[in-house]
């Protein structure tokens, strides 16, 4: 087996071959129903093979009908990728004959698919490329085999069919990918665009979103691509990732060794990350695609591509450039609140819940609290945004209390906790403890005194010139108030102070 190591990887991509990546996105759609029947579409905790009609058994004389809404969420898809949505398409039958598939053949789309050539811009290492997208088409999902052994080694597979007929959109990017990181930030880029239309959830984990990836290497300079390895079995961006600089690695030593790359699927082994053999690739010949007989062709009304366009939400490229310029955010800070829409939603109501919502300032300050003790407890909790017992507009009032000097940053901490915990307000919160910052002069004042008289050594440090006695001082006066004394009141106290006594 090659080793794989970044050296190796760069020495065979950047010297003599250019890597080529294409990438097949398969999505389950999160609509109720299956593609064809009025089965559910929610397989994933339901006892095997209840799920269940002649429609989606395959069953002699069942005809399908078109799911509506798997069709205008694959346009909407479509629309969000700058895609072509002709007038017309249809369904064809795409014939293999795998143990997953009751029917012998899938329904699916192959020349005349719902939505045509479009890109999705990808950033690595701060450089933009540009992806051409193929097509986005509609199909159904197959079933899932299920691989077991007995006491006696014997290995033996189940089918559970919940899962056939599951509407399942089909994005095939062009071989525009030049790096395994590149598809990486193009599956990631991908899936959020799709949670943020809302057409799926885009879960690897949970197969709501898979990948087959096909790669080739050619000489540096050559126009031709080579021949390509389809990888599929990849659960996770890692594994994507890693699979292809298995695959970079190996195909580039065969092809030093003078060897030939057949075409071919080769399989994922997370554990031995290594690739293996599988079967020869198919080419389109040989699935023997034809028109699906049972099924009228689809005209796409440029009225009802206007209605599904107008469904569309402000998409996360947009949102993070928008979030810069209104906001002041850094890349940092807008590339968390807008990698899930509905954590950008929630910074938006908090923002708007300010005195003045166009402060560049006290929208950095809620952004610190969204992305860092809010996430922090999210993580803790594992709890979604829909989960927390904070609105939004809470942390806007305990940002402008910690401006107004109310409270102090340590004490916003304090208070911080007990919103989370009982979903009350920040200032009620206040009020009700006494936890207010104490920054009136005359009552600083007289515990200034006291933690000098108490503190003689520190006192005598600082008049021998160890400036950084006085750190200590201001935190004796912190510890007298519990947190509440300002710390820029303390220490200008304690400077005027420490002055007189020379």
């Amino acid at each position: 087996m090659p080793a794989m190591t970044q050296d190796s990887v760069a020495a065979s991509s950047e010297t003599e071959f250019e890597t080529v990546i294409g990438l097949e996105v398969h999505v389950q759609l999160g609509s109720k129903s299956k593609m064809f029947c009025r089965c559910p579409a929610a397989y994933q905790d339901a006892p095997p093979n209840t799920h269940l009609c002649p429609v989606c058994e395959g069953l002699p004389g069942a005809l399908p009908v078109i799911n509506r809404q798997a069709v205008e969420w694959t346009i909407k898809t479509g629309l969000a990728l700058e895609m072509t949505i002709p007038e017309l398409s249809k369904f064809d039958r795409k014939n293999y004959p795998y143990p997953d598939l009751m029917k012998g053949y899938q329904i699916s789309q192959f020349d005349m698919p719902l939505t045509q050539g479009g890109v999705l811009d990808v950033v690595v290492d701060g450089r933009s490329r540009r992806i051409g997208i193929t097509r986005v088409h509609l199909e159904e999902d197959t079933a899932r085999l299920l691989h077991r052994s007995n006491q006696a080694g014997e290995s033996y597979s189940l089918i559970d069919m919940n899962r056939s007929g599951v509407p399942l959109m089909e994005i095939v990017s062009e071989p525009d990918m030049r790096s395994a990181d590149e598809a990486r930030e193009y599956l990631v880029s991908m899936r959020r665009i799709l949670r943020y239309l809302g057409v799926s959830s885009a879960d690897m984990e949970k197969g709501s979103f898979r990948c087959d990836a096909n790669i080739s290497l050619r000489e540096v300079g050559a126009e031709e691509l080579g021949a390509k390895v389809e990888v599929k079995n990849m659960n996770s961006f890692r594994a994507v990732h890693r699979a292809l600089l298995f695959e970079e690695v190996r195909q580039a030593q065969r092809l030093r060794a003078g060897e030939r790359i057949e075409q071919e699927t080769r399989g994922w082994v997370e554990g031995e990350e290594v690739t293996t053999s599988q079967r020869t690739k198919e080419y389109a010949a040989d699935y023997r695609y034809f028109p699906e007989p049972d099924l009228p062709p689809i005209r796409v009304s440029r009225e009802w591509v206007a209605e599904i366009a107008a469904e569309l939400p402000e998409l996360p490229a947009a949102r993070f450039a928008r979030f810069e310029k209104e906001y002041g955010l850094g890349d940092f800070e807008a590339g968390l609140l807008t990698e899930d829409r509905a954590k950008a939603d929630y910074y938006e109501k908090a923002v708007s819940g300010l005195a003045d919502p166009s402060s560049h300032e006290q929208a950095k300050k809620l952004a610190n609290w969204i992305t860092g003790d809010l996430a922090r407890v999210q993580h803790e909790q594992r709890q979604g945004l829909d989960d927390l017992k904070i609105k939004p507009e809470q942390f806007a009032e305990l940002v402008e209390l910690i401006d107004a000097g109310t409270i102090s940053s340590k004490l916003a901490k304090d208070v911080f906790e007990s919103m989370y915990e009982s979903g009350e307000g920040p200032a009620a919160i206040v009020e009700r403890s006494g936890q207010t910052q104490i920054s009136d002069a005359d009552e600083l004042g007289q515990i200034v005194e006291q933690v000098l008289q108490e503190q003689s050594q520190a006192v005598q440090d600082y008049r021998d010139g160890k400036d950084t006695a006085i750190k200590f001082l201001v935190g004796q006066v912190m510890r007298a108030t519990r947190g509440r004394a300002n710390p820029q009141t303390a220490t200008a106290l304690l400077e005027k102070a420490l002055a007189a006594l020379d």
